[in-house]
């Protein structure tokens, strides 16, 4: 039986709006596929095995918890997760996580954070006044559409070493200018979707899984699933994030009830 190891990064500081959902989620349509997980929940001070995992995790905090994980991921074991991902890991790292992969972190009071410059990306908070990128977010990812829900003060911008994820349909994506929404580089990927975002996405969770099970050795094609509920959830976030959209531009304040 193939075994797929996880690394979950900072469950206990690092889990806002669900996020613990995305490792569950990977756990169940693995196990659903007779498919054996074994995840590692790794916090602040514990070392991290760069060869020792096929998928890690890393999800979001306020900016008090990032200042702590930005301090842990300062020693070796920031120098592991780099090593893990240009060796073909799969990374996903979600809002606060994915702005600390990183070069840096400019908070709207204090000073900046460093990361470690996996993604070819920065991030800076306009301030304590500026409006938060905040509501339900649909994007183009390929020929789909990858739905959540994002809350982000910070704006992020890409730099030429580092993919967009996908590209904003509704809402506001990494700087509510570009139109581009997370980062891709090898197999590491970083977006601002919540929510939690795989559950509501089945393609997107498969890819992850197809990505690391190919690192794991196993080729073979992922057997399919009954998404019924699954896709039904991502069409109820998407009819949310286009009805945002629409209070947004006919100047409306919309409620989700």
């Amino acid at each position: 039986m193939t075994t797929l190891r996880i690394a979950y990064l900072y469950p206990t500081v690092m889990n806002l709006y669900g996020d613990t959902g995305n490792i569950r989620c990977l756990q169940d349509r693995c196990q659903r596929r007779g498919i054996e997980v074994v995840v590692s929940e790794i916090g602040l001070g514990e070392p991290l095995d760069p060869e020792g995992f096929d998928l890690m995790f890393v999800g979001g905090g306020q900016d008090r918890e990032q200042v702590k994980v930005a301090e842990d991921l300062a020693g070796p074991k920031g120098d592991a997760l780099r090593q893990a991902v240009e060796a073909g890991a799969v990374a996903l790292a979600v809002c606060g996580g994915y702005q600390l992969l990183g070069r840096f972190y400019r908070p709207a009071v204090g000073e900046d954070l460093p990361g470690l410059g996996i993604f070819d990306l920065w991030t800076v908070h306009p301030g304590p006044a500026a409006t938060r990128c905040i509501g339900n977010l649909a994007v183009r990812w390929g020929s789909g559409t990858l739905v959540g829900f994002e809350n982000h003060g910070g704006r992020t911008h890409l730099g030429p070493g580092v993919r967009a994820l996908a590209s904003v349909i509704h809402g506001h994506g990494n700087n509510a200018e570009d139109g581009t929404e997370g980062a891709v580089y090898r197999n590491a990927y970083g977006t601002y979707l919540h929510g939690p975002l795989l559950p509501k996405n089945p393609h997107f969770a498969d890819h992850l899984i197809g990505l690391a099970l190919a690192r794991a050795g196993q080729t073979a094609p992922l057997a399919p699933l009954d998404d019924e509920l699954e896709w039904r959830a991502h069409r109820a976030a998407l009819s949310l994030a286009r009805q945002e959209a629409w209070a947004r531009r006919v100047g409306l304040r919309f409620l989700v009830s």
